[in-house]
């Protein structure tokens, strides 16, 4: 079990430099960072990998795609442009010394037609499953992320999610599940995480209100035991979003300042999860 925390808890926009941000997770106690691709590239990615491991940290990474470049699209240009813009991702990914990328991948945020989402979720499946040789080459898993309601009809639940991941037939495709979103759409957690099994190749944590987990109502305690008996021993990334007025908080509706210093809560979610997480993997 190894555990992260993601840049955009102090970023203030995606292309932020993270050399501070590694020197503080380092401090405080993370094994690694967790970057948004939508600020890095080929020309950035060797250089900031060298930055984490010069703060002794590893990387895994997430994403997210646009309207331009969507697997669920009925037009195959778009299609295509998906897996352009994903196998660049993996590269990147690799790039970073990472074997982990996860996220919006499965269709893009905000886009919603549920009349068709059968037939975009069998695109969708039939386009990752084009990135089955690259993620081999690289060394990389993809992880789709189930997310909620109100940022997709596609993936807003973890078996919606698990569905499409199987569907596409591929070893290194799996699924993120992320408890902020399980606590609006699951009516169990812990058995979401069950059913995912193997299938299950990245977890992040906040609480409700996607502040420190642990400060809310949210029962981490059940998914560790969830993530036990699946014997899952991967990442645990705190994906905290808590500050407003910045380019990164718009995007992710953050209105409020969620938590009062970002690095305090870092520091008290590091401890809690190892208390919590200290029997899993």
């Amino acid at each position: 079990m190894k555990f992260g925390i993601h840049a955009g808890l102090w970023m203030k926009a995606w292309t932020d430099d993270p050399a501070p941000i590694f020197k503080t997770a380092a401090d405080i106690g993370f094994d690694g960072v967790e970057v948004s691709l939508l600020g890095i590239g080929l020309d950035r990615a060797e250089e900031i990998r060298a930055q984490a491991v010069g703060c002794g940290l590893e990387l895994t990474c997430s994403t997210g795609l646009g309207p331009d470049a969507d697997p669920t699209s009925d037009d195959p240009a778009v299609r295509d442009n998906a897996v352009a813009v994903l196998s660049e991702a993996i590269q990147v990914t690799a790039r970073l010394g990472s074997k982990g990328l996860a996220g919006v991948v499965a269709a893009p945020w905000g886009v919603f037609d549920p009349v068709n989402k059968r037939a975009r979720a069998a695109r969708s499946a039939e386009t990752l499953a084009l990135l089955d040789s690259i993620l081999d080459a690289e060394g990389v898993s993809l992880g789709i992320e189930a997310l909620n309601r109100f940022e997709s009809d596609l993936t807003s639940t973890a078996a919606e999610t698990c569905a499409i991941a199987r569907a596409c037939g591929s070893d290194h495709i799996g699924v993120l599940l992320d408890s902020f979103h399980m606590n609006i759409e699951e009516k169990d957690p812990p058995a979401a995480l069950r059913a995912a099994g193997d299938k299950l190749v990245h977890y992040h944590v906040s609480d409700n209100d996607r502040g420190r987990p642990g400060s809310g109502r949210y029962d981490f305690a059940a998914d560790a035991r969830a993530l036990a008996e699946i014997g899952y021993d991967k990442w645990v990334v705190a994906e905290m979003f808590v500050m407003a007025g910045h380019a990164s908080s718009r995007d992710l509706n953050i209105w409020r300042d969620i938590e009062l210093d970002p690095t305090d809560a870092a520091v008290k979610t590091l401890a809690y999860l190892k208390e919590v997480f200290a029997n899993v993997g």
